[in-house]
């Protein structure tokens, strides 16, 4: 293992591992790198079919969390993802979570699987999610907290440190947006009661750019098993082959930083100057 090329997505939901990175964690499985996610909460305040969190026909938090846990499991298989888990933080309060506790855990989970490349949201949380945004910002510290052999709980729990080569945000252009709300219609995300929309990244901000064509339909099938979640996502079931392919045919990604190679060419593969 310790040569092997990993790679480690931290997200919030069940689900984000499918919509938001099914085509690269599909992609680098099928290559042999060896994949890992971590996923914070268990996505139980969510929407059951088409009943919204504490309404007749939603099954609660508990019974919910156990569905999305199931569904999750089943997603990762269809991906081919390694090993996921869970670290139980209370959905849709990722940003009450305890910053020094949550870094920690997730520093932890770092320094045991030794990833050469991390994945996360954007600060802006793709629509402003305050979720996504906790997530990016836990992912984010924590990463270079793994790194750093003074950083430490005193039992020795957090293992050794690690520092990853290469670190991503998730970052979709127009089209992807396009594409995205075209099936979702468009995401709106209310917070204080000030209207949060998605942003897109503009190209020349765009770091790298992967080809998963070939891989649309493994992240069909992962988001098909997200069945909990189906008044969402039911426009999916109708979507023709070259609308997956639209949808899912390339994934982009910023750079925030790497170790091992640079300058303003656009990558298409997450582990170059690794290979």
């Amino acid at each position: 293992m310790d040569k092997a090329l990993r790679l480690l997505v931290v997200a919030a939901h069940p689900d984000d591992e499918a919509l938001g990175f099914g085509g690269v964690l599909a992609r680098y499985a099928s290559e042999g790198v060896d994949t890992f996610l971590v996923t914070a909460t268990r996505g139980e305040r969510g929407r059951y079919l088409d009943h919204r969190f504490d309404t007749a026909g939603h099954p609660g938090a508990a019974a919910l969390a156990q569905i999305r846990e199931r569904e999750l499991r089943q997603a990762a298989d269809a991906l081919g993802i390694r090993e996921v888990t869970l670290l139980d933080y209370e959905d849709q309060g990722l940003n009450r979570a305890h910053d020094a506790g949550a870094v920690a855990r997730i520093a932890a989970e770092i320094r045991r699987i030794r990833p050469q490349v991390v994945l996360t949201f954007a600060a802006d949380g793709a629509y402003g999610h305050p979720d996504h945004i906790a997530v990016s910002q836990l992912a984010t510290a924590a990463t270079m907290a793994a790194a750093d052999a003074q950083y430490a709980d005193g039992s020795g729990a957090l293992g050794t440190p690690h520092a990853v080569s290469k670190f991503y945000f998730l970052a979709w252009n127009q089209a992807a947006w396009t594409a995205y709300e075209s099936v979702f219609k468009k995401l709106v995300f209310t917070v204080d009661g000030v209207e949060r929309q998605a942003m897109a990244w503009p190209d020349w901000a765009l770091t790298t750019v992967i080809d998963t064509r070939a891989w649309w339909p493994a992240v069909w099938r992962a988001v098909g098993c997200h069945e909990s979640q189906v008044g969402m996502y039911g426009a999916l079931r109708n979507l023709a082959p070259s609308q997956c392919e639209a949808f899912w045919g390339s994934q982009s990604f910023y750079r925030v930083f790497s170790l091992v190679n640079g300058g303003s060419r656009v990558e298409s593969d997450l582990f170059e100057g690794l290979r």
